[in-house]
């Protein structure tokens, strides 16, 4: 199709403010769906993302609209998911487009995702259509939904479209918009094709399938490319669109948005953000999009170490369909062999490992996470360490700093001295406060980011009985004084059990993982202590009872000594059986621990 009646946007919001129910009624309303095929949450076509009721990957599809000046549009929508986890995800789609639909729920205003995803829009300069949705609820605020937008976003007010997705009210309206307000795509003035690589997946018969947007020239069966950032050359197989199932076209145009196949064999070869290009007559890299660095770690092991291998095949079919996704191999004196896999936080982590257990019936078991601590030698050199096991000893260190994030919190103003307490009680610190309406603020706050990882999230839920929301983005390194805690059973270092802490949380969590032990390690013939260690000290201490038989039994009547006497001999025994034995921790219990 012509460029001028091409149109390239992506829909962005918060979670759950609507993004995936629009899309459906945009598929719908053009026909690209027929109302036999119909189904909720259509483009969110994995189990996961249905049941959660969030987006998780990005979709593209290609819709044909008749505008009400009786043209033809060729509409390529990108649905992008809404959660901070997957904002790399978002920033990908939108290196596609020209445009962005923003949603605001009308019932919960602008919220902490919406800013963080109207500000990676604007970067990419895109023209952004504010859609302020859901107004059919009974308690639905538009007037102050389009202040925020001026206050908060300085997005006009009159610019917004009044829609509600559920009942299809303006859905007519914004298809107009997406055709009167986004530009259409525009050459880049090279004399060759140039398109962007920004999403991919594998397929059994096909190989590589990777997501295209063209900005140069054309992309069509029989042509042979070279991928700028491998430099290497294959011939194209066959390209095509979604919708929302994949189907084959003759080419791709300029401004066109879909997916090519050209018997790419391995994961490794396509990168996110590559330009793709003629092989005869090569044109110059595309701006990607900034590399993306993992900021949770974690280790997954499969639990019976046969699977070893399948384990890698299956994380590298992942790592295709999700490139913020990186693992490396590593082993673990009590788990086998295994892998140190990268995550963008702490759902993302959560996803990979359901992803993992549903589509590739992998058993696993995954660490404790971590984050990368930075370690000054007393060389001055700089060591990046993201597992206990490697953190050198304390009178080889000079300092060592932990990761922080700046957190915007957003929460209803009577909440926000238990939103201090929380950040406080995570060591954290508030910048300054921002309001945004009558009814809520905004907290800037300064938290190290080994802090936020587990229960953060859930905690500011909690809290604001649902009403706050959270984003957060990197701001350096800071000087801490963090301390690696050591869990001793029966004297032995145990390393799966380890982990680096604040020395004013070691105690704490080295009781509570002390107590848990005790109740998973199986009783011996001796007793066995379970001890917390920070270098040699001893901050916390538990045993496990021994099994007693009773020797005394056959002893009836006579001297107290004879009784004594196979007591002593007993308390010998369990002595020796003490100093040669040693405690085989099952992996249930590795399980029961690493889920605490």
């Amino acid at each position: 199709m012509d460029a001028a009646h091409i149109r390239n946007f992506s829909i962005i919001a918060h979670i759950d403010h609507g993004k995936t129910t629009l899309s459906d009624r945009l598929l719908h309303r053009t026909g690209t769906i027929s109302t036999r095929e119909m189904e909720d949450q259509l483009l969110d076509s994995m189990d996961l993302e249905r049941e959660r009721g969030i987006t998780i990957k990005a979709h593209p599809v290609t819709m044909l609209y008749r505008a009400k000046n009786g043209e033809d549009y060729e509409l390529n929508l990108i649905d992008t998911p809404g959660h901070v986890d997957f904002t790399y995800e978002v920033s990908r789609s939108l290196s596609a487009c020209e445009g962005a639909l923003l949603i605001v729920d009308a019932a919960q205003g602008v919220e902490a995702q919406t800013v963080a995803n109207v500000h990676l829009a604007m970067k990419q300069n895109l023209t952004i259509i504010p859609v302020i949705n859901k107004i059919d609820l009974p308690h639905a605020d538009v007037a102050l939904a389009k202040q925020q937008l001026e206050d908060i976003l300085a997005i006009p007010a009159e610019t917004a479209i009044p829609a509600s997705a559920k009942e299809g009210i303006g859905i007519e309206e914004i298809l107009e918009a997406i055709v009167e307000r986004i530009p259409p795509p525009k050459p880049t003035g090279q004399g060759s094709l140039q398109a962007l690589a920004f999403d991919s997946y594998f397929d059994t018969y096909k190989g590589v399938v990777t997501h295209v947007r063209v900005f140069n020239g054309e992309l069509k069966p029989g042509m042979n490319i070279k991928l700028l950032h491998s430099g290497k050359n294959y011939e194209v197989k066959e390209v095509g669109s979604f919708n929302p199932k994949p189907y084959t076209r003759p080419r791709l145009e300029l401004g066109e948005t879909g997916f090519m196949t050209a018997n790419i064999k391995s994961a490794a070869e396509v990168k996110m953000g590559d330009t793709i290009t003629d092989a005869r007559n090569p044109a110059p890299q595309l701006p990607g999009f900034k590399e993306i660095h993992p900021m949770v770690f974690s280790g997954i092991y499969p639990i019976n170490t046969a699977d070893y291998e399948h384990l890698k095949q299956n994380m590298a079919k992942l790592q295709l369909n999700d490139s913020a996704f990186v693992y490396q191999a590593e082993t673990s004196v009590a788990l086998g062999f295994g892998f140190r896999c990268g995550f963008l936080g702490l759902l993302h982590m959560e996803i990979v490992q359901e992803r993992l257990r549903r589509e590739y019936g992998m058993d696993i078991i995954a660490t404790y996470p971590s984050v990368v601590y930075r370690v000054t030698m007393t060389d001055q050199t700089v060591k990046e360490i993201d597992n206990p096991a490697f953190l050198p000893e304390p009178n080889y260190i000079e300092k060592i700093e932990e990761p922080m994030v700046k957190a915007f919190i957003i929460c209803p103003n009577e909440y926000i001295g238990d939103m201090m307490a929380l950040v406080s009680e995570k060591r954290g610190t508030l910048d300054h406060t921002e309001t945004l309406d009558t009814k809520r603020v905004m907290l800037h706050n300064l938290v190290p980011l080994g802090e936020i990882l587990i229960d953060f999230h859930d905690r500011i839920k909690s809290i604001t009985r649902g009403y706050g929301s959270m984003d957060y983005e990197h701001a350096g390194y800071q000087a801490s004084e963090m301390v690696k805690l050591d869990m001793l059973v029966n004297g032995e270092s145990v390393d799966a059990f380890s982990c680096i802490v604040h020395r004013s949380k070691a105690e704490g969590r080295g009781r509570a993982l002390a107590l848990k032990l005790k109740e998973v390690i199986p009783r011996q013939q001796y007793q066995v202590k379970i001890q917390a260690a920070i270098g040699g000290k001893i901050i916390a201490s538990e045993s496990v009872s021994a099994l007693r038989k009773d020797v005394t039994a056959k002893c009836y009547g006579g001297d107290i000594t004879r009784k004594r006497k196979l007591l002593e001999k007993q308390k010998e025994g369990k002595k020796r059986m003490k100093s040669v034995g040693s405690v085989n921790i099952p992996q249930e219990a590795f399980i029961e621990v690493l889920k605490t």
